[in-house]
């Protein structure tokens, strides 16, 4: 299952594993954009089933949890992709902490991190049959090295990685070695959600997203495809003693001091 599905990185992933020969249900909250991905999935000779629900509505993951249980017998792979940020929660230059809203952060905090943990919680039971699952948060530069003006978002993937350790220690003392949860931390990679941070209505680089470059010693944005291997590595046994650890592809982002 491939949590907020129908975004640019989400979409990337759900196409790749589904490429791959997975069997992928497709989570969104926009009907008729899952279902397009569904039919682009099966239209390439895969195997795509969806999945209508909002990760911070509790009552609606678990209708699909219910509808899920009828037609798979076990969960094998949760990747909660669901995520983003909005201008509310975002201080630009010329704004202070006091022009935050209170409402937006907290929309960001339950889009990041509810809309995380709630999934695990509501399809734990259908992973926890056999006993082997792997969970896959979606972290960020962010979470580790805080940056200017995307406070919320910040803190939400923050707590992201505190939840993917914490569950990874949980999980496998209560369930035993075949649960496991880890994280992928993106560098920057051109979304929806920080294009207009990061480049101008002409396609050139913003001032920040130019910083952003300068401090990337590969010198360019991701692309979704890059985060294809870390994916499916964690997805598969190659990684079966691998949990609690948090992945970056980031093109040196985070190992470079600025000098």
């Amino acid at each position: 299952m491939v949590s907020g599905a129908t975004g640019i990185l989400g979409k990337a992933i759900a196409k790749h594993l589904a490429a791959e020969g997975a069997q992928v249900i497709v989570l969104g909250r926009n009907t008729d954009k899952v279902s397009a991905l569904v039919q682009e999935i099966k239209d390439e000779g895969g195997f795509a089933h969806p999945g209508i629900a909002d990760v911070t509505q509790e009552d609606q993951l678990k209708a699909l949890g219910e509808e899920l249980s009828k037609e798979f017998e076990q969960l094998d792979v949760l990747i909660n992709a669901a995520g983003g940020n909005m201008p509310g929660a975002v201080v630009m230059p010329n704004q202070f902490l006091t022009d935050l809203s209170g409402d937006d952060v907290r929309k960001i905090i339950d889009l990041n991190y509810m809309g995380t943990f709630l999934p695990i919680k509501v399809f734990l039971p259908l992973m926890t049959n056999t006993k082997k699952a792997s969970i896959i948060n979606i972290s960020s530069m962010a979470a580790s090295r805080p940056m200017t003006r995307v406070m919320g978002y910040a803190s939400a993937k923050a707590a992201i990685d505190n939840l993917t350790k914490w569950l990874a220690t949980e999980f496998a003392k209560k369930y035993g070695e075949g649960m496991r949860v880890n994280a992928v931390a993106p560098g920057f990679f051109l979304t929806e959600q920080n294009r207009t941070l990061l480049t101008n209505q002409d396609g050139s680089l913003t001032e920040r997203g130019n910083l952003i470059i300068q401090n990337t010693p590969m010198g360019r944005f991701g692309s979704p495809d890059e985060l294809f291997g870390a994916i499916q590595y964690l997805c598969s046994d190659a990684s079966k003693f691998v949990t609690g650890t948090i992945i970056e592809v980031d093109g040196g982002f985070n190992a470079f001091s600025g000098v």
